[in-house]
């Protein structure tokens, strides 16, 4: 018998044993998925006296030092302390649940005048109304068209990415979204002057700081995972900062069959 998960007043059953992960994993080089002119992942090899951290060189056991930029450098979760002053704001104090109801839509970002892609509000609304019950659940995971395998190894940096309408954040805080995940470098244009509009609109900063909400960048979702309602298990690592590393997985989501 399969596990089962409520949601609005309903009861769904997912396979355990049939995870999709939508994150990117971190790899050294210039290889790794890359934005905002972060330095490519490294692992160095830790050397003391004659101690040599890597079995392929001799040594007992491998033993590595990790240079990375989470903002930068792959898949990673963001909470509002990303635009705070205050050092105590961390991703390991906002987020304590790691188990939500998550609906998956595909959209086409829109071409503006000034030649930026955008993803558009009315887009997304369009996407959720194909949805059998149009709800929108706890978080949102966001699939850009065209899903090209590329974007597991882009340089974004430079490159005025497509990002959100701000509306499309307000859409998020009126429909109580806390968890908002999405294949691009960020909510945001890459250079906007600082105003990080959707970032703002998405965590009610400063007026009223939506602490448990998180943004989560640089995902990729591959095209055997249809549109419809999963369980998200956002797993991250418990630094004391305002971003991890992270690693979120999909749970299909299944209403039993009639008998």
């Amino acid at each position: 018998m399969l596990p089962t998960y409520p949601y609005a007043g309903r009861t769904y059953s997912f396979d355990p044993a049939a995870p999709i992960d939508i994150s990117l994993p971190l790899v050294p080089g210039p290889g790794q998925v890359n934005c905002f002119w972060a330095e490519p992942v490294q692992f160095e090899t830790i050397r003391v006296g004659s101690f040599v951290g890597s079995v392929a060189m001799g040594g007992s056991t491998n033993y590595q030092r990790v240079h990375l930029t989470p903002h930068g450098n792959g898949t990673h979760t963001e909470c509002y302390g990303h635009i705070s002053p205050d050092p105590a704001v961390t991703l390991n104090q906002c987020l304590r649940r790691f188990l939500f109801v998550a609906r998956l839509v595909s959209v086409a970002p829109r071409p503006q005048p000034n030649g930026d892609l955008v993803v558009m509000l009315a887009d997304v609304q369009a996407a959720l109304a194909t949805q059998p019950d149009r709800s929108v659940p706890e978080a949102l995971v966001l699939r850009t068209l065209p899903n090209d395998a590329a974007k597991r190894h882009r340089q974004y940096s430079g490159t005025n990415p497509t990002y959100i309408e701000p509306a499309l954040a307000h859409f998020l805080v009126e429909h109580s979204v806390e968890h908002f995940l999405l294949d691009l470098p960020s909510v945001d244009r890459e250079e906007d002057a600082g105003q990080l509009l959707a970032h703002h609109a998405f965590w009610q900063y400063p007026a009223a700081p939506r602490c448990g909400a998180t943004i989560t960048e640089l995902i990729f979702v591959p095209d055997e995972a249809a549109d419809g309602l999963y369980l998200l298990n956002i797993q991250v690592i418990s630094l004391e900062l305002d971003a991890s590393p992270s690693k979120p997985v999909l749970y299909a989501l299944h209403l039993p069959v009639p008998s």
